[in-house]
């Protein structure tokens, strides 16, 4: 076998250490991949395959990319769940030495992601980490491209549901974890299955203790005493990997916030995709859901950090209404709010602009753009002196910068190139070398156009010109017409078809000058931007405290714009257990319907005579939203937002939780009913007196007395046992009957306005139960057939008068109610097919006996014995 050429050999080499990623190998103007890389690459990148001779016998598959336009091609593979590995030459190339010397600089993975062209400027990018073992759980999220990093940890029990709820919350890009943590089956099926991240299986000599709390302590100041193991291991994984993939330290990522889960209001997964918070519910799209209405932001670092408050809603009642105060004071002055967010308009992401910064990846653009949003930092300190709440006080007290202004401004031209390689990057006056190089660069450039001028005048060839090109350097060109007035002092270089190329020595002597010059001033040009470029990363602890000050204003400005424009309320929020709502509206139907009215209705729930409120009435009437509106305004409230509503009073609610619809979980085994029961036992386990309940059509997903009595005992668990705020909407109307004999529990209904066969729908909320379903009269609605409408009556009527009766027990009193479900063998008590049923075991009968015996059963039963 034919031995392949030095390069090769050095990209085989190279290949082996980064198996698992896409080698974008480096060759001129063009990063080349081969063999599976490129098949892969190819097909992804829609590119043409083809092959290179590497000296072995059959040509290497290949494709490539151009290095100065390669952003497209990598974001298109990280979209695909790869990794791709930068490898770049080291060295330029020297007269005598085959091979320039290459290496691996950058990995790049959907977590580590910094380029502005790969991220949507508003949506985060969290990677994470995870360390689980048989004694507890430590889980780290971080931002790269902002620095944002956060961890907790769990070792009380319900590890893996903590930490599903935590994935769920943020939805990571990329997830790492230890070899024990993912053989979990639970969570293991739950990244396979219900998250689009890309997996990195490490082994525990990643997530070695001692590793982990040399590696915090010399990045992290002080750290080490407030993280426990847990989350120690999983944030020292994480930097470890971020080194790794990086090349180097990423300083960026300073400020670890250690949060434990009682500081904010729990939303598991089913609440924060029931309630659509950040996202709609059947397409996953960011319209028609909370964030939707509330984000009316100016910057992408308002927008993300107001969906982290929606993620997050707060527990403490002094920091909610701080952020309430502020919402009120901007909301209160039309004009000065406005000249805030004017300005705001002209500041781009400080935050993932010094990121890029820091980890050497920005250009001279995002330099120009950091230089232009720090010039309105002194306009927007000044517009909020006309706000007096303490936290804008408090927020409006950041650091100007204008010492990283002045280096911009001095140092940046108003308009540079992406690409350092093309110059032009550093102001005139800001380097004394470098202007003193651009004089000699210059002037050359005119003598150039001399001696063109004085071989014309001394040949007496008019169309004698003096060019350029990156082989030759500057030479003489003259046509084959002229070619016997060439002086003896020419020295002939090349010969093409219609003339021949010349150089002289004073020629060659300003071209020497010249681009000495030019080649001078780009090696230092490139030097003072890693300078400057250094200058700011030294100051991120500042530009980042700035940068989050002005996403809090944006975000707080954006809650008073969205609470002016569409009349929101201050909500009362205190620690009391009541929740008293005065004409509450659902803020994302409300903005679908636009100039439609909304009907607004009440809600009354406490901890003592109304903690429970059973609600009925028909389908399509607006349970769902009644009941969604509830919970939306209160977590609204929680995140320190203005909600809509005539007035309110919340008293802080410390999770949420909400059963509404199921679907089948069929990859899993699990019918409706299995997924509606697993998700109300995770509600009853985790729900506690400071919670809201919002329970829609418990057991409706099995027979209709197993789902009664299942919606029965889950009703009086939760008025009597939890004493949780509870929602309970029902078409069990059995169970209206439980007001005034249970403590805590009321009825309320959907108003309906029936006239003959036809029902309006007023969608207001009236105390009592509703005394029939309507069903029959929601399907004519929905345009069900009326013969089948018809038919459906005369069966309900028919039934209705032969009804069985059925006992429910509550408290050891016995209901007597009309029913129209199935019936229980009980019904035939003494019934000697029954009693015969009874007394056979399925397991010892053979299958004929089996058979033989159905037969006897059902002779019986047609002699009616």
């Amino acid at each position: 076998m034919a031995e392949p050429t030095l390069m090769m050999k050095q990209y085989l080499e190279i290949k082996e250490q980064y198996s698992d990623a896409i080698l974008f190998f480096r060759l001129g103007d063009f990063y080349e991949m081969f063999y599976d890389d490129a098949k892969v690459a190819s097909e992804i990148l829609n590119i043409a395959l083809t092959g290179k001779n590497c000296g072995q016998e059959e040509r290497a598959p290949m494709c490539g990319v151009p290095y100065h336009s390669v952003e497209p091609y990598i974001a298109k593979l990280i979209a695909a769940g790869l990794k791709v590995a930068i490898c770049e030459q080291t060295e330029a190339p020297q007269k005598g030495k085959k091979l320039v010397d290459r290496e691996v600089v950058r990995l790049i993975t959907p977590g580590t992601i910094l380029d502005g062209d790969f991220l949507a400027s508003k949506t985060t990018n969290y990677m994470c980490c995870i360390f689980k073992d048989t004694g507890g759980a430590g889980i780290t999220f971080c931002e790269v491209s902002t620095g944002d990093i956060m961890t907790t940890s769990f070792i009380y029990g319900n590890e893996t549901l903590n930490i599903i709820d935590e994935l769920a919350r943020f939805a990571p890009v990329e997830i790492i974890i230890n070899i024990d943590g993912y053989e979990d089956a639970e969570l293991k099926k739950y990244i396979d299955e219900k998250t689009e991240a890309r997996l990195e299986l490490c082994n525990d000599a990643y997530f070695l203790p001692e590793n982990a709390e040399a590696l915090i302590s010399s990045h992290f100041k002080d750290m080490n005493d407030e993280l426990n193991q847990y989350s120690a291991c999983a944030t020292g994984a994480l930097l470890s990997y971020i080194l790794q993939t990086q090349q180097m330290d990423p300083q960026h990522i300073r400020n670890l916030e250690v949060y434990e889960s009682a500081q904010y209001m729990g939303l598991d997964q089913s609440a924060r995709r029931n309630l659509e918070i950040v996202e709609s519910m059947r397409d996953k799209r960011k319209t028609h859901s909370l964030f939707w209405v509330l984000d009316d932001t100016k910057t992408a670092m308002g927008s993300r950090i107001l969906k982290n408050w929606l993620l997050r809603p707060l527990l403490n009642c002094a920091k909610i209404n701080h952020r309430l105060n502020a919402v009120a004071s901007f909301k209160g002055d039309n004009i000065a709010r406005d000249n805030v967010r004017e300005v705001l308009c002209y500041i781009s992401d400080l935050e993932r602009a010094i990121s890029r910064i820091v980890m050497g990846s920005a250009n001279p653009r995002d330099l120009v753009k950091m230089r232009e949003s720090i010039k309105w930092l002194p306009r927007l300190k000044k517009e909020l002196e006309f706000f007096d709440a303490p936290l804008i006080k408090e927020i409006s007290d950041f650091d100007e910068l204008y010492d990283i202004y002045d280096i911009l401004v001095r140092g940046i031209v108003e308009d540079p190139p992406l690409a350092m390689r093309d110059g032009k990057i550093i102001q005139k006056g800001y380097n004394e070398e470098l202007d003193r190089l651009r004089v000699i660069r210059d002037k050359g450039t005119g003598a150039m156009a001399e001696v063109e001028n004085a071989e014309r005048e001394r040949t007496g060839i008019k169309n004698l010109k003096v060019k350029y090109n990156k082989v030759f350097g500057y030479y003489i060109e003259i046509s084959n017409m002229y070619k016997d007035r060439v002086p003896d002092d020419y020295i002939r270089k090349q010969t093409i078809t219609t003339g021949e190329r010349y150089i002289t020595q004073r020629l060659k002597e300003i071209e020497d000058e010249v681009l000495g010059a030019a080649e001078k001033i780009a090696a230092l040009e490139y030097k003072l931007f890693g300078e400057i470029r250094d200058i700011l990363a030294s100051q991120v602890d500042r530009i980042q405290r700035t940068a989050r000050c002005v996403a809090t204003v944006d975000a707080l400005c954006a809650l008073a714009e969205v609470a002016y424009k569409n009349n929101y309320t201050y909500p009362v929020v205190d620690m009391s257990d009541s929740i008293e709502i005065s004409g509450g509206r659902h803020p994302v139907v409300e903005k679908v319907l636009r100039g439609s009215l909304f009907v607004p209705n009440d809600t009354s729930i406490n901890t003592s005579d109304r903690r429970l409120t059973i609600l009925t009435g028909p389908n399509m009437a607006g349970k769902s939203t009644y009941m969604r509106q509830a919970a939306l305004i209160i977590i609204m409230a929680q995140i320190g937002s203005f909600v809509p509503c005539d007035s309110c009073k919340i008293g802080v609610v410390d999770k949420v939780f909400t059963r509404v619809g199921a679907s089948d979980d069929l990859a899993a085994g699990q019918s409706t009913f299995m997924v509606e029961m697993s998700e109300v036992a995770g509600i009853l386990k985790n729900a506690t007196g400071k919670s809201l309940l919002i329970l829609d059509e418990i057991g409706r997903g099995t027979s209709t007395y197993d789902g009664l009595s299942i919606a029965w005992a889950v009703l009086e668990y939760c008025a009597q046992k939890i004493k949780a705020k509870t929602l309970f909407a029902t078409h069990y109307h059995e169970l209206t009957a439980l007001e005034g004999k249970m403590d805590g529990v009321v009825n309320n209904s959907i108003a309906v306005k029936k006239r003959n066969d036809d029902i309006i729908f007023l969608r207001k909320i009236v105390q009592g139960g509703a005394d029939e379903s309507y069903g029959i009269e929601v399907a004519k609605l929905a345009g069900v057939p009326d013969k089948i409408t018809k038919r459906a009556k005369e069966i309900l009527e028919g039934i209705e008068s032969e009804g069985t009766q059925i006992r429910v027990i509550s408290n050891g009193r016995r209901i007597q109610k009309d029913a129209s479900a199935q019936i229980g063998f009980d019904a035939f008590a003494g019934n000697e097919i029954v009693e015969e049923l009874k007394k056979i075991d399925p397991n010892v009968l053979t299958p004929i006996e089996a058979l033989g015996k159905l037969f006897e059963l059902s002779k019986k039963a047609k002699e009616g014995v």
